[in-house]
């Protein structure tokens, strides 16, 4: 059952909303300025959907739901909220615009290196269209997949986006509809993939108006955000049916190449077929409909294999996942932080596993959860796992909302980079990180209840408890932290941050060049670490095209010299991080290695050598 306000075209709307347990639902059609509005009844049918089909309507139109004679409210499955989450929606005629992106086919996620924004502070303008005008410079690093924090309809116009309320609904103060299409097409047409962070765990609390329509949330479990979505429960089907529709309704009406699927942790469904394997269903069967690939990317914390293992293997075949255990490797080793879940990481081992096999925990004691936990993935490819140093949780849930440039020095932002990119993984950035940014990234939101903005400061102190962080977090209600948070774009063109800007760029187009470097099959990799030194080995290959390199990591902050095991053969360097035109001390490696070699290295430092 298709949901929302459809317009048919011709001035014909159909409204579908589900409400099983009301008597009555109206519909009201919100006239012009100085004009009465229009209450239409609707027909209920079996299954608890009201319909009503309505002519001489304008895509523009403004309407409510009035519940039971009484209340009014916006439609669950807006399309648009002009005025915000307390207003009335707006029909929406997405056959109207005009895409401009004839020839784009997609990327394959083997390719993709992906770049996460905050549409609210990537600009100062904090909209669709001023992040449209930064697409060239993006795209110019190498970066070919711009991932989108959630735009769906949240309250105010200050939040992360994971408190909307409007699955269907691009938030109003971003540019609403037209304006994420717009950039959306803007980014096809440059050969940049988009890929959207939605929400099917839990609804934000104000303008939550999902309960009063019918039964979408349970009690049945103890979620971290409040009541459970309804995914198992009696009433189910048509809950499993908002949300399947919502991951096809992103895809055909906005384009987006891809699904970022948040904490499917937190996604309670006990059921025979679990919603994210239906969801992974349908997208598969609407990709072969179209003839093109649409993926679907989940965020979890179970270190569960089934999220991505094929159907047939009985997982639910989603595409990828993130690699946390990458990230706590990698950030206890350049930081020596020990606090909260860091506690079960910080040793080159561990670095060494997340990058051979994926997953670190496969099901050993973990000291953090006092249980064992995860299974292994080491059979499953590289494509399954998106790696990074930083992302807007990592820096984002910090008291401060600290980068990683406000933790570790230059050469230990050049090294992160460096292992980031040249895993045999899928690459995300956060937005800044290419040029070391150094305003935080706060947590902030824009409520009109005090009740509630007290519990979430509430809520963000109890959450760091386990980190022993001293102070209090900045309010996440001041306008001044959400200002604090915004990019400061400038940087990236003088000093220390155009030389790392450069860094990346050519990084990852020794990524993109080098066979062996875009080779994801863990058939083809090999790994060896020293925990004493703190120093990792990775040589990787391609067998078609004979592609070798050899990678030297220098997680120690002092300079060492080390026996290396250099495979037999003509070993060219290509890339030391601590060159002097990388800002670093100067390399001290030789430029040429043919076998078995004593050699130095500075601390904090990574080489690339190619085999000739």
């Amino acid at each position: 059952m298709k949901i929302g306000a459809n317009y048919l075209g011709n001035g014909e709307c159909e409204f579908v909303v589900w409400a099983p347990f009301l008597e009555s639902v109206e519909l009201k059609i919100v006239g012009a300025k100085g004009t009465s509005p229009i209450i239409l009844p609707m027909k209920k049918d079996k299954l608890g959907y009201w319909r009503k089909v309505q002519n001489e309507l304008s895509p523009e139109t403004l309407y409510l739901y009035i519940l039971d004679g009484e209340k009014e409210r916006p439609d669950p499955a807006s399309n648009f909220q002009p005025v915000g989450v307390h207003g009335p929606s707006q029909v929406i005629d997405h056959n109207s615009f005009t895409w401009g992106e004839a020839s784009w086919s997609g990327i394959n996620i083997t390719e993709m290196i992906i770049y996460e924004v905050h549409v609210g502070t990537f600009t100062p303008d904090g909209t669709f269209e001023a992040l449209l005008m930064r697409l060239d410079e993006i795209r110019d690093v190498g970066i070919n997949t711009i991932e989108l924090m959630p735009v769906a309809q949240f309250p105010g116009e200050r939040n992360w986006g994971y408190d909307g309320v409007f699955s269907y609904s691009p938030q109003n103060s971003y540019g609403g509809p037209e304006g994420l299409k717009g950039l959306i097409d803007e980014c096809h047409k440059k050969g940049m993939a988009v890929i959207l962070d939605v929400v099917y765990n839990h609804l934000g609390p104000e303008g939550n108006y999902l309960m009063e329509f019918g039964p979408y949330f349970t009690r049945k479990y103890n979620a971290p955000w409040g009541v459970a979505i309804n995914f198992d429960n009696a009433y189910s089907d048509e809950v499993r049916n908002f949300f399947i529709q919502n991951s096809i309704y992103w895809f055909d009406n906005f384009h987006v190449d891809g699904l970022r699927l948040d904490a499917i942790h937190s996604i309670y469904d006990m059921s025979s077929k679990h919603i994210l394997e239906e969801i992974s269903e349908r997208v598969k069967e609407f990709s072969s409909y179209e003839g093109k690939r649409f993926y679907l990317i989940a965020e979890s914390a179970l270190n569960d294999t089934r999220i991505i293992k094929s159907r047939d293997q009985g997982g639910y075949e989603i595409e990828a996942q993130w690699s946390d255990d990458l990230h706590h490797s990698l950030h206890a080793l350049l930081t020596g932080e020990t606090n909260g879940y860091y506690i079960d990481f910080g040793c080159i081992k561990h670095l060494v596993k997340s990058l051979e096999e994926g997953f670190v925990y496969s099901g050993q004691y973990s000291s953090y959860r006092k249980r064992r936990f995860g299974n292994s993935s080491k059979d499953l490819p590289g494509k399954n796992f998106i790696v990074f140093s930083q992302n807007h949780d990592q820096v984002g849930n910090r008291l401060n909302g600290g980068r990683l440039s406000s933790l570790v020095n230059f050469e230990g932002l050049k090294l992160a980079a460096g292992v980031v990119i040249f895993s045999p993984n899928v690459p995300l950035l956060f937005m800044g990180e290419e040029y070391g940014e150094e305003n935080p990234f706060l947590y902030f939101v824009s409520h009109s209840d005090p009740d509630l903005i007290g519990e979430v400061i509430k809520g963000r102190k109890k959450e760091f408890e386990s980190f022993n962080w001293n102070g209090e977090p900045p309010d996440p209600q001041s306008v001044e932290t959400f200002l604090r948070s915004k990019l400061r774009w400038e940087r990236r063109k003088k000093g220390k941050h155009k030389v790392l800007l450069d860094y990346y760029k050519t990084i990852i187009q020794l990524r993109i060049q080098i066979p062996a470097l875009s080779n994801l099959d863990k058939d083809s990799l090999e790994l060896f670490g020293f925990e004493n030194e703190k120093v990792v080995c990775m040589r990787r290959w391609e067998e078609e095209t004979q592609s070798q390199v050899f990678l030297v990591i220098n997680l120690n902050r002092s300079d060492l010299n080390i026996i290396v095991n250099f495979p037999q053969g003509n070993w060219i360097k290509v890339l030391d991080s601590s060159e002097e035109k990388w800002n670093g001390p100067g390399s001290i490696l030789p430029e040429e290695i043919d076998s078995e070699k004593e050699i130095d290295l500075r601390g904090l430092s990574l080489a690339l050598y190619e085999e000739n």
